[in-house]
């Protein structure tokens, strides 16, 4: 098979390719770009989920980046076992025909316990005392050990949170290469963040992510160099594109405020029961799921959605069907936001009642997605000093909270997750061939990534 590698640029759309990314810019020429109609929901774990199975949601079930899980009444978000995405992956189908195929998998998601030969994802150490450290997970086991000595301790503070940069994108790129020198994986997946954070927090604002964009496409030069020298076949290609919004909709507030959600008092906060509570939302960006423990309010829920500004679609389970979403997994009811909107995850009424990990860094324990947790209190102007005392007390090895994020929705400023976004800000794939159709379906990345190997 031909050695071949997919770059997942996230958050690449066409209108960001121009002077502030001159490499590719000046790589488009002679090559094919192709607009990718959003799959729903248009959010990472789904997306990349669909391109390595050539399947639907409905199909590999991995409805979002998080689900409520029926058996243990939790919502959780961000799992990493591969064993949740149902169906055959590209690299099983690979090996089939060519018993010395190997495939790299560089921090594409469900990433642990997968079947491909070598993998690297963020993995950080929870010790006792509540200290996050930085870490990833690795197989082989060992690989882990000799990226970070070789290339430094993952940055994984630069990944995610108020700090997330360049250096992050840059380790990936770095470790890509490192796992291409040492083994030669005929098929590499590698995954470049960093648009998505400038992307969450301002939008396609060139006057503010002009830096960025330049970072990440220094980065994809790199890669593409390296990886043509080695005769490999390069696809690059987004998950999704990020368009610009300003209507954060509080979902959970506008259930519980129809009674429909209970909450937990715990010292001074409120935390959401999501197995007692008669209907509440999982929200991950554009799009939420509903679930309803009580299936008598179902009407209630439907009545007050409809009449809730911002939202486009109100899909139950047999709508779903038509939007391949329908999978045990997801919600009883559906909703994706319009274009210009977006679902915080926010269930409390008083700002005062928000549970501690509301201010924290805490994408497992937030029972929906938070993109503010790019921000630093803006309001507060000892924020910083707040952060350097809590970052003195770990490095001290006492007990902390980096507790410095703010719950302000309205800071953000660019989204993802409907399909209905304009065409402009549709994810994109670049290749030397050109592809028979434009748009093609996220399901026929698949297709496109196996003709690269096979032809």
């Amino acid at each position: 098979m031909n050695k071949t590698v997919v770059i997942d640029i996230v958050g690449l759309s066409a209108n960001l390719i121009g002077d502030q990314m001159p490499f590719l810019k000046k790589y488009m020429n002679g090559r094919h770009l192709t607009s990718i109609k959003p799959v729903l929901p248009a959010v990472t774990t789904t997306v990349q989920s669909t391109y390595v199975t050539g399947k639907w949601p409905s199909a590999h079930g991995i409805v979002g980046n998080g689900w409520y899980d029926h058996s243990d009444s939790e919502i959780k978000f961000w799992k990493q076992s591969n064993k949740l995405v149902q169906g055959e992956k590209i690299w099983d189908a690979a090996k089939k025909l060519d018993p010395g195929f190997t495939c790299a998998k560089m921090f594409w998601w469900y990433n642990m316990y997968s079947t491909a030969d070598f993998s690297v994802t963020p993995r950080p150490q929870y010790h006792a005392d509540g200290v996050k450290a930085p870490d990833c997970y690795s197989f082989p086991s060992e690989l882990r050990d000799e990226l970070q000595k070789d290339l430094g301790q993952f940055p994984l503070f630069s990944f995610w949170g108020p700090n997330a940069n360049i250096k992050s994108t840059k380790w990936i790129a770095d470790a890509s290469m490192w796992v291409d020198d040492k083994h030669n994986p005929t098929l590499t997946l590698i995954y470049l963040p960093h648009l998505d954070y400038c992307l969450q927090k301002f939008g396609p604002d060139f006057s503010k992510i002009g830096n960025e964009l330049a970072e990440i496409d220094q980065v994809v030069e790199e890669l593409v160099t390296f990886y043509e020298a080695k005769k490999a076949k390069v696809i690059l290609l987004s998950e999704y594109g990020i368009s610009p919004v300003n209507n954060p909709i509080h979902i959970n507030r506008i259930l519980r405020k129809e009674g429909l959600i209970s909450v937990r008092n715990e010292r001074w906060y409120e935390l959401l029961d999501a197995g007692i509570s008669k209907a509440f939302a999982v929200s991950d960006h554009q799009i939420a799921h509903i679930y309803l423990n009580d299936p008598n309010v179902k009407d209630q829920v439907l009545a007050v959605l409809k009449n809730t500004p911002g939202i486009d679609l109100i899909l139950d389970k047999e709508a779903q069907k038509a939007y391949h979403i329908d999978h045990e997994r997801s919600g009883d009811i559906v909703v994706v936001a319009d274009s210009e909107s977006w679902f915080t995850y926010y269930y409390w009424l008083d700002d005062a009642k928000a549970p501690d990990y509301a201010h924290l860094v805490d994408i497992h324990r937030k029972p929906g997605y938070d993109p503010v947790e790019m921000f630093m209190d803006p309001k507060n102007p000892f924020i910083k000093l707040r952060a350097g005392y809590k970052l003195a007390r770990k490095l001290l090895g006492f007990r902390y909270l980096m507790d410095v994020i703010p719950l302000d929705a309205t800071l953000i400023k660019g989204s993802h997750g409907t399909p209905h976004t304009p065409i402009a800000y549709y994810p994109v794939c670049i290749t030397d061939t050109a592809v028979s159709t434009d748009p093609i379906e996220a399901t026929q990345v698949y297709d496109l990534i196996w003709s690269h190997l096979v032809d």
